[in-house]
């Protein structure tokens, strides 16, 4: 059977190298595997995949971590778990006197006054530094500088 043309009939479509004008005798970068067949020719086993190993049956072990927030000290009590005691703890508040203190009592007495009165920034805990203590193991938590 041939064409009446005196075109030969192809015996199979091009190959899509060939469909795309690519240069199939132009050398691979890497090998082209070719199908392989069983030797009692029924179907077709594809390469081992050499790039990766075979998965195992290993199970897998999840562990949740929690990361706590660092904690923000100002001169209020805090709500927080205690990391000496491990309690849940609100903070318990004492007053030092700091450099804004100190600062003031020395512009009181640039401003004259000596008698006694540059002493009351001593007095008046919102001019003091704040430390923050656990009340139940007493460990120091953290401080609060006003300057």
């Amino acid at each position: 059977m041939s064409a009446p043309s005196g075109n030969p009939i192809p015996s199979a479509p091009p190959s899509y190298e060939e469909a795309l004008g690519i240069n199939v005798n132009y050398p691979h970068p890497y090998p082209v595997p070719g199908p392989v067949q069983k030797p009692d020719g029924k179907g077709m086993n594809p390469p081992p995949y050499m790039g990766q190993p075979p998965p195992a049956n290993n199970p897998v072990t999840v562990q949740t971590v929690y990361v706590q927030q660092p904690v923000l000290f100002y001169d209020r009590p805090v709500q927080m778990c205690c990391p000496s005691c491990n309690q849940v703890i609100v903070t318990r508040l004492s007053y030092d006197a700091g450099a804004l203190t100190w600062l003031s009592c020395g512009g009181l007495c640039l401003l004259g006054c000596i008698a006694g009165c540059c002493l009351i920034p001593f007095c008046i805990d919102a001019l003091k530094d704040v430390d923050h203590t656990c009340p139940k193991c007493s460990a120091l938590l953290g401080s609060y500088k006003r300057l």
